[in-house]
């Protein structure tokens, strides 16, 4: 049964930082790409960052660009979200998702597995 198991949210003021992790199990982790994704109240779910496979391509969204860092360790089976400069508007809750596949999506469809999603809330 696959996994996947957020963890290091919390409340942080405007400015702070926040590091999240994913830890899967219950498939090969090595070969999927890797995704942040977070949905805030009354909104729907967006794209935030995604990480290749073999960890050599990362992409964000716009507006976390420079703020933001993905990061993968495939011997632990883990995936990372470094969050700096955090904003009121980053206030969601974070959901990394799995995707067996060579190219690299920014939607949510066809990722095949998602985590739980971890709250982050940021006050002004």
């Amino acid at each position: 049964q696959v996994q996947l198991v957020e963890s290091g949210g919390g409340l942080v003021q405007a400015g702070g930082s926040l590091r999240l992790s994913c830890a899967a199990s219950g498939l090969t982790f090595s070969i999927h790409n890797m995704g942040w994704f977070r949905q805030a109240p009354g909104k729907e779910r967006e794209f935030v960052a995604v990480i290749t496979w073999i960890g050599d391509g990362t992409y964000y969204t716009d507006s976390v660009k420079g703020r933001f860092t993905i990061s993968r360790d495939n011997a632990k089976k883990t995936v990372y979200l470094q969050m700096n400069s955090l904003k009121p508007e980053d206030t969601a809750v974070y959901y990394c998702a799995a995707h067996r596949a060579v190219a690299v999506v920014t939607t949510a469809s066809p990722y095949d597995h998602w985590g739980q999603g971890t709250q982050v809330t940021v006050s002004s």
